[in-house]
């Protein structure tokens, strides 16, 4: 895996975690990849969030972990020090841009306007997260983006849901999605990894 287009043909779907309890990671991580999904979008959205990547880096090799939510420079650096293998930005400034590059990782850096993604295409990135899906757009906009933006392929993310993902995933500029549903809180909070790996194999489906 060398570039942002190499996230998009992991899975169908990219799941979009937030872990709150660091001992959570690892076995969430592994009910994920039972259940047939090959990567993981971990947040930066709590305390543990590095320590975590770290955790499934180093004890879950089978899955690809990537750090989501990436809004600074700063933490493009943190998550690749910890073991993340690529990026996602809800956004992209100029800051965070070179930074992400400056990791060497691949990366889907966020765009939800026209002039974000031509921008973006024009530093020679053309898989990129659309986001928030839900609220930007969603089907219809990637649908409209197509035609003056061939090249670019996307992974929505935000808002969108197991009913909802064979309609973007039918896009031909949508490689994959990204789905918080497939690691609900209330799951995790009862260590409950079960229902994660039956959500995951139901996830993984979706791309046959």
């Amino acid at each position: 895996m060398t570039t942002g287009t190499d996230l998009l043909e992991l899975s169908p779907v990219m799941p979009v975690v937030v872990i709150d309890d660091v001992d959570d990671a690892v076995p969430t991580a592994r009910a994920l990849l039972a259940g047939g999904i090959r990567v993981i979008e971990l947040t930066l959205r709590t305390p543990v969030a590095l320590a975590a990547i770290e955790r499934v880096a180093t004890e879950v090799p089978g899955i690809v972990i990537g750090a989501g939510t990436v809004t600074s420079a700063g933490q493009a650096k943190q998550a690749a020090d910890a073991g993340a293998k690529f990026l996602v930005t809800p956004g992209c400034t100029d800051t965070v841009l070179e930074a992400a590059f400056a990791t060497g990782l691949p990366f889907l850096p966020g765009a939800g306007t026209v002039s974000e993604a031509m921008r973006l295409a024009e530093r020679g990135l053309t898989a990129l997260k659309f986001f928030p899906a839900e609220a930007s757009g969603g089907v219809d906009y990637l649908k409209s983006v197509a035609g003056p933006l061939p090249s670019l392929r996307f992974c929505p993310t935000g808002g969108i849901t197991a009913a909802t993902a064979p309609a973007y995933l039918a896009l031909p500029n949508v490689g994959c999605i990204g789905g918080s549903w497939l690691t609900p809180k209330k799951s995790l909070a009862a260590k409950d990894f079960a229902t994660v790996e039956s959500l995951a194999a139901e996830a993984a489906k979706l791309g046959a």
